[in-house]
């Protein structure tokens, strides 16, 4: 159990950084790359942003699940 919170760990951790590297900053980002930047900035956020701001959202969630449940394990054992 605790080997697979850990492999978890590593990959949303990953997962999480390379999401966040992809999010708009104020110069653009990452996300501009990929068709982020085409559209304009009095537009608000298109479909892509939205979908990317739920998918970091749920691997942050999967990354705090990963860490409280590492810690209870190694607290227990």
């Amino acid at each position: 159990m605790i080997l697979t919170l850990q492999i978890a760990l590593i990959v949303s951790s990953l997962l999480l950084i390379l999401l966040v590297l992809l999010h708009r900053g104020r110069g653009g980002g990452l996300s501009s790359l990929f068709g982020g930047g085409m559209q304009s900035s009095l537009s608000g956020s298109s479909v892509v942003e939205k979908n990317l701001d739920r998918v970091t959202l749920f691997v942050g969630a999967v990354w705090l699940i990963c860490v409280i449940g590492l810690g209870l394990l190694v607290k227990i054992g």
